[in-house]
């Protein structure tokens, strides 16, 4: 079996906890921040933990990290 390789573009947008959660940030953070609502633009900052459905593909994309 080759090694399994990490999926780049989703190592640079998921982080996995101590915990083993599977952390992300929202979207739409770059655009037009100055229109947006305060409570918005700072729920931007946070990070949210990925639904239990899509937390088994970003599993397997971060295989090989």
């Amino acid at each position: 079996m080759p090694k399994l390789k990490t999926h780049k573009g989703a190592a640079s947008r998921f982080r996995v906890t101590g915990g083993g959660k599977i952390m992300r940030m929202y979207g739409s953070r770059n655009n037009f921040r100055r229109k947006k609502r305060k409570p918005v633009t700072v729920q931007f900052g946070r990070t949210v933990e990925v639904s239990p459905a899509m937390a088994t593909n970003v599993k397997r994309w971060l295989a090989g990290s």
